[in-house]
């Protein structure tokens, strides 16, 4: 079984870029926002589906002085997750195998609009979307609770996320995990593993995952 997480795996991380592109256009420094942001999307319960996104976008706005209706903030960052064709050919090369293939985000609503935007569910055999379970990743026990809902060991399960800490609980509970940092990293580790490679080694103009 293998699991993939969705912005910076599977799509571009629209979330990083937007927010650091919301922060130039207001002459704040982009890394600090980007920290202050993301830290406020778990700490508000946003991304555990907690509190709305009005909510969320209003305490940004609170803390750090942007401007900017919460369509427009959102739109900057919706609009950069654009899913990595080769990346889905990937999956659907691993389902044609007869592996089992799954979505493990730490994501809020915006996975199921970007799903009726890209139409991208219909390729996995499950979704785990954090706004929906109530928890995510930064929970210790959220994988070997994962395990549990598919029915399977952890040991059974390898999971592709570009978050170092992520990867580290994964692994923690029995996983086996590839810190996605760049294209022809991960398909060098996904030949070691002996999975089913599609893509020969390409030069890869991908720069390491800013994620810790």
């Amino acid at each position: 079984m293998v699991l993939f997480d969705y912005g910076g795996v599977l799509a571009e991380e629209g979330f990083r870029e937007g927010l650091k592109d919301i922060a130039r256009k207001e002459g704040l420094n982009p890394d600090e926002f980007f920290e202050t942001a993301r830290s406020l999307v778990y700490d508000s319960g946003y991304v555990t589906g907690h509190c709305d996104e009005h909510t969320y976008w209003t305490l940004v706005r609170n803390l750090t002085g942007i401007r900017g209706s919460d369509e427009s903030l959102r739109r900057s960052v919706i609009d950069r997750f654009e899913l990595r064709s080769w990346m889905m050919d990937i999956v659907r090369c691993l389902r044609n195998h007869g592996l089992t293939v799954g979505i493990l985000s730490d994501q809020t609503q915006w996975l199921d609009e970007l799903d009726q935007r890209d139409g991208f569910f219909k390729e996995f055999d499950v979704v785990f979307n954090s706004y929906h379970l109530g928890r995510g990743k930064r929970d210790p026990d959220f994988f070997a609770q994962i395990a549990l809902r598919l029915g399977v060991l952890p040991q059974e399960i390898l999971f592709i996320d570009d978050t170092k800490g992520n990867i580290a609980r994964a692994e923690a509970a029995g996983m086996t995990g590839i810190r996605y940092t760049g294209r022809n990293s991960f398909l060098r580790e996904m030949e070691r593993l002996g999975l089913p490679a599609v893509y020969s080694h390409a030069p890869d103009t991908e720069t390491e995952s800013a994620s810790s």
